[in-house]
């Protein structure tokens, strides 16, 4: 049996909270600048990747409310402003991550690896394996390496990866 997920909390210097629809806008805007090195290299005027990225946040968000309907929602701010998003599907067989993004301009300062350990933490106290997956020019798996999760057989678009979880002896 699952164990419910805070609607909201503080990790270090940031805040989680329930995505609300009042931040639609921030969250399309997420959505451009995490594809936006990918962009940069097809030569499409601005209205073009405008329209794009618009049509896949959408169909992206269809596709995880269909796929992960229990999941849970979180913006990511820093200082009351919103930099990021977490989704989280808390089932029974495994906590999975079904997507993490932050702003350009916030990565690479450890927040990823924050937000991680928080649910390899809530992950282990469950006993349960933590998921994602990513593609494979992401350079976040190699901070997914680096907590223990490992790379399962497939051969899809994207790399699945699984941590088991970790037991921790109680000090006596």
């Amino acid at each position: 049996m699952p164990s419910e997920l805070p609607a909201a909390l503080q990790l270090g210097s940031l805040q989680l909270r329930q995505s609300l629809a009042s931040d639609a806008d921030f969250l399309r805007v997420l959505y451009r600048d995490v594809r936006s090195d990918e962009l940069a290299v097809t030569g499409w005027p601005p209205e073009a990747i405008d329209a794009f990225c618009q049509s896949q946040f959408d169909f992206q968000s269809q596709h995880y409310g269909s796929y992960y309907p229990e999941a849970l929602h979180y913006l990511v701010e820093r200082d009351g402003q919103p930099i990021g998003r977490l989704i989280v599907d808390d089932s029974v067989d495994a906590l999975r991550v079904v997507d993490i993004s932050l702003l350009a301009a916030q990565r690479s300062q450890g927040l990823g690896s924050l937000l991680l350990q928080w649910l390899c933490d809530r992950a282990d106290a469950r006993r349960q394996p933590l998921a994602l997956s990513v593609e494979p020019q992401n350079q976040a798996r190699h901070l997914y390496g680096r907590l223990g999760f490992v790379q399962l057989p497939g051969d899809g678009l994207y790399l699945n990866m699984l941590r088991a979880p970790i037991q921790r002896e109680l000090a006596e």
